[in-house]
C-alpha cells in the first residue's frame, strides 16, 4: 500500500465488481458493495461460463457487413433485431461497425490482451483459498465447425489469435469426435485451444467470492444506485434509493446500466445493451463433456453441475423489451444437432445485456476525481473481471500498471466525436 486505507464504494456486484472488492480489501480498504439486487444478478449469473483467454477478436470484422443480412434473415441466424428499436439503435450501430477493418480489430485484440489473455491465472489468485476456487476447471476449449471450408473462412480471426501467442490445435472429424464424442457427424472439423478453464457454475462462483469479500469486512448495501454527491469537483459520495452515502473514491461496475451513472458526471458513453440469451437443461444426459461452442452459430454449450447450458447468440432490442422466443428456439435447435443423443428432464430460460461499447473495449480508470469506471466487457465480463478488478486497486493505490491504459479511458467517446466533428465525418 502507498496510501492509507480508504472508504471505497462499487457500484455492482457482478464478477467486475466482486474481484474489485476483493483486490481493494486485500489492500487494506473497507468496502461497501452496492446493487439493486444482490451478488451474480446479471451477466455474471447468466454468460457461457469460459474463462476465455483467446476471445480477443471482436464481433465486427472485416467483411461483417457483407454477413449481416444472412445472420439476420437465416432461420439459423445468430443475430436478432427487435424492429421498433432499430431507429434507436443506429446512430451506436454505425460507430460500432466503423472499427471493422483490420488495423482496428487487430488493435482492440491487443488492447484486450492484457484484460483476458492471462485470465486463469488472473482467476486462480483471486479464488485462492476460497469456496470458489473449486468451481474452476483447466480445460482445451473446443470449437466446432460444420467443415473445414468454415473454419477457414474465420481464418482472419485465427491469424490474429496465433500472432498473439495462442496455440490452437487443428482437428479433422476424427480428432474432433475422439476428443468430444458427443458431437455428431455434422460437425465435421473442430479447433481446441489450451490452456482456458471453465467456471462450473459462475452464479456460485461470484457469489462465493462475493461471501469472502464480505467475510473480509466488505459490507453490502442492496439498493439502486441513482446519483453521486459532489463536494465542487470532487465526488464524495452515492445515492442509493434517495439515502446518501459517503465514501472517498467510488467505483462504477455496473454493466450496461454504468452509462446512465457516467453520464450524470457529464461523461457520454458509446454503449448499448448486446442481450445475450441462454437455456439450461436440467439433468442432462448425451451432451458435452467440456465447454464446446458451435462456431457457425456463436452458441456455446457448457456443462454445469447438474445441467448443460446453451448461451450464446446476439439480439439488439434495449433494456426494457421481452425476450424473444427465437433465440431459445435456435438454441434448442442447434443444440439437438450437434449433439444427436442429448436429452433432458427440463428447461430454464434466460435473457440477459451484455454492456457493449462501440468500439468493443472495456472502460476501465479514473472519470473524474473521486470515481473510477469499470465496465462495458461485452462477452467477457466474467474472463476480464479479476484483472480489472486489480487495475483499479493498482490505480488507487498509485502503482502503475505495466501496460498502456489509454485504449480503455473513459473520455475517449467524447473525444472521438470531438475530431468527428472537426473532419465533418461519422466514419473512419
Amino acid at each position: 500500500m502507498t496510501l492509507a486505507p480508504k472508504h471505497i464504494g462499487i457500484i455492482g456486484a457482478g464478477m467486475v465488481g466482486v474481484s474489485t472488492a476483493i483486490w481493494l480489501a486485500r489492500d487494506g480498504h473497507n468496502i461497501t458493495l452496492i446493487d439493486r439486487e444482490g451478488p451474480a444478478a446479471g451477466t455474471s449469473f447468466g454468460n457461457a461460463g469460459i474463462l476465455a483467454s483467446s476471445s480477443v477478436v471482436p464481433v465486427q470484422t472485416p467483411g461483417i457487413l457483407q454477413k449481416i443480412p444472412g445472420m439476420l434473415f437465416r432461420r439459423d441466424g445468430p443475430l436478432f433485431i427487435k424492429w421498433r428499436y432499430l431507429p434507436h439503435l443506429l446512430p451506436w450501430l454505425r460507430r460500432y461497425l466503423s472499427y471493422r477493418d483490420a488495423p482496428h480489430v487487430e488493435s482492440i485484440a491487443q488492447a484486450l490482451m492484457p484484460i483476458i489473455g492471462d485470465s486463469v491465472e488472473q482467476h486462480l489468485a483471486i479464488a485462492r483459498d476460497t469456496p470458489a476456487a473449486r468451481l474452476i476447471e483447466p480445460v482445451a476449449y473446443i470449437y466446432a465447425y460444420n467443415t473445414g471450408e468454415t473454419y477457414r473462412h474465420d481464418g482472419f480471426a485465427w491469424g490474429i489469435r496465433r500472432n498473439l501467442g495462442f496455440n490452437p490445435v487443428e482437428l479433422d472429424q476424427s480428432a474432433l469426435q475422439e476428443l468430444e464424442p458427443s458431437l455428431g457427424p455434422t460437425n465435421g472439423f473442430g479447433v481446441a485451444v489450451p490452456d482456458h478453464a471453465w467456471i462450473r457454475d459462475p452464479g456460485a462462483y461470484v457469489t462465493a467470492l462475493f461471501d469472502h469479500a464480505i467475510s473480509t469486512g466488505a459490507t453490502f448495501e442492496k439498493g439502486l444506485a441513482e446519483d453521486f454527491i459532489r463536494a465542487d469537483a470532487t465526488v464524495t459520495g452515492v445515492v442509493v434509493d434517495g439515502k446518501p452515502l459517503s465514501f472517498d473514491e467510488v467505483v462504477v461496475a455496473a454493466g450496461v446500466w454504468s452509462k446512465d451513472l457516467l453520464e450524470r458526471l457529464g461523461v457520454p458513453i458509446s454503449m448499448e445493451s448486446e442481450r445475450g440469451y441462454h437455456v439450461e437443461l436440467e439433468e442432462a444426459q448425451g451432451g458435452p463433456s467440456r465447454p464446446v461452442a458451435l462456431a457457425e452459430y456463436k452458441i456455446i454449450a457448457t456443462p454445469m453441475i447438474g445441467r448443460l447450458r446453451l448461451a450464446g447468440l446476439v439480439e439488439f432490442g434495449g433494456l426494457d423489451a421481452p425476450a424473444s422466443d427465437a433465440p431459445f428456439e435456435l438454441l434448442l435447435s442447434q443444440a439437438k444437432h450437434a449433439f444427436p443423443a442429448l436429452r433432458w428432464k427440463s428447461e430454464k430460460r434466460w435473457l440477459g445485456h451484455r454492456p457493449a461499447t462501440e468500439d468493443s473495449l472495456p472502460v476501465i480508470g479514473p472519470v473524474v476525481k473521486g470515481v473510477y469506471a469499470a465496465f462495458g466487457h461485452h462477452h467477457v465480463g466474467l474472463t476480464g473481471g479479476p484483472k480489472t478488478g486489480r487495475l483499479i486497486a493498482d490505480l488507487i493505490a498509485g502503482r502503475t500498471p505495466n501496460f498502456d491504459m489509454q485504449p480503455y479511458r473513459s473520455d475517449r467517446f467524447r473525444a472521438k466525436s470531438t475530431r468527428q466533428r472537426e473532419h465533418g465525418t461519422t466514419r473512419r
